[in-house]
């Protein structure tokens, strides 16, 4: 008998990859429930950054955020990159809250505020 070990309404059913976008998702969704201008940025996972860091990024970067282009269309767009995430959690409880920190960092960044100001409880 062929078909998927587990039926798709069991939370492993999801691959890592899945579950990493979830956790974007509900950052970003809760942040958004306090400041609304949340709501107007584009969110995105990608696995690893480009290989080329900016002069002043050191080290692997976490995210990147990206300014809005209105003559392209395009909205402010925040960027996660997974596997440098991932690597630095040891279970999911601090992963979760490692994309919480991520979220916070690059919204902050986008808003000319500080991470402080966008969550309190960081």
């Amino acid at each position: 008998m062929r078909g998927p070990l587990l039926p798709p309404n069991l939370p492993a059913w999801r691959t890592r990859a899945e579950r990493f976008d979830a956790m974007v998702i509900a950052a970003a969704d809760d942040l958004a429930r306090r400041h609304p201008e949340i709501t107007q940025m584009q969110f995105a996972v990608e696995e690893v950054p480009p290989s080329d860091p900016a002069p002043w990024e050191h080290g692997v970067v976490l995210g990147r955020g990206f300014a809005a282009e209105p003559r392209a269309g395009l909205p402010a767009r925040i960027v996660l990159y997974r596997r440098p995430i991932t690597s630095r959690a040891g279970d999911d409880a601090e992963l979760v809250e490692l994309v919480r920190r991520v979220v916070v960092e690059q919204v902050a960044l986008m808003l000319g505020r500080r991470p402080e100001e966008i969550d309190p409880d960081l």
